[in-house]
């Protein structure tokens, strides 16, 4: 939790240096940043509503997205909603103040299916090609609190606390583990990437500490004290919550040994 907090902060600051003390580090917003005054990086998922609301898109915007791509598809996987995403902070809190209202909830009785995140990532994408602009981008609350935070935050506040309050009250983890298409799209890519959390069944007491706090349990449900393997549901993030909680040493970080 802390080195997430340090990554996720440290990355906000960055930012503001760039932008207002003139450091070279990183320069731009989450959607699209000059990295060290060499080369760009772009959102892969910005881009691809850029694209397909007909625009033509620069040549270091589109290498900038292949090189985030491949950075999360080969080694970060979805790391990128626990370890960089601001929202992340937002939903944690409220996943706190859910637990002291004590509102619990069924995954099993939820309104939405999980998979909703990809229906509203192909959407966004259809809506993208019909209206001509990139439509997740005008509506999302990530970039919102990103650049909010970084250049002055204004109408963008109504967004954050719409899910801050949809995440308390209507569904735990419900923005980011049934709604974000961000979050949908840097799943679809995570299978190969070179992160993982590994499980071992022998040393595992089965407390279920570590279902109580995943945000996405479902990746880790079919194997918790069952069998010895390296968990690859992709939407994991590799927040590292199990590996905190678990006082058995039964979680750890592994490489990735690409076998089913």
């Amino acid at each position: 939790m802390i080195l997430r907090r340090i990554s996720q902060a440290g990355i906000i600051i960055l930012f503001i240096g760039g932008n207002y003390l003139g450091w070279t580090i990183l320069r731009g917003n989450l959607s699209t940043a000059n990295f060290l005054d060499i080369f760009h990086l772009s959102d892969p998922y910005m881009v691809m509503q850029t694209f397909v609301a007909g625009f033509v898109l620069a040549n270091d915007v589109l290498l900038g997205a292949l090189i985030i791509l491949l950075f999360y598809a080969l080694i970060g996987g979805r790391s990128f909603c626990s370890w960089v995403c601001p929202m992340n902070i937002v939903t944690d809190v409220a996943v706190r103040i859910r637990k002291l209202l004590k509102l619990y909830q069924d995954d099993v009785k939820m309104p939405i299916n999980r998979n909703f995140r990809y229906w509203v990532l192909g959407l966004s994408l259809l809506v993208s090609f019909f209206s001509g602009v990139a439509a997740f981008e005008l509506v999302s609350p990530v970039s919102m609190l990103h650049r909010g935070i970084i250049y002055g935050m204004g109408f963008g506040w109504a967004a954050v606390f719409l899910v801050f309050f949809f995440d308390i009250f209507v569904m735990q983890n419900g923005w980011c583990g049934y709604v974000c298409p961000l979050g949908g799209f840097y799943s679809l890519i995570n299978r190969f990437s070179l992160f993982k959390v590994k499980h071992n069944h022998q040393a595992c007491t089965a407390c279920n500490k570590c279902l109580i706090v995943c945000p996405e349990k479902q990746v880790l449900l079919p194997y918790i004290n069952k069998s010895s393997v390296q968990i690859k549901g992709m939407e994991c993030s590799n927040c590292g919550r199990c590996i905190d909680v678990c006082e058995d040493n039964a979680l750890c970080f592994s490489l990735n040994n690409y076998k089913k």
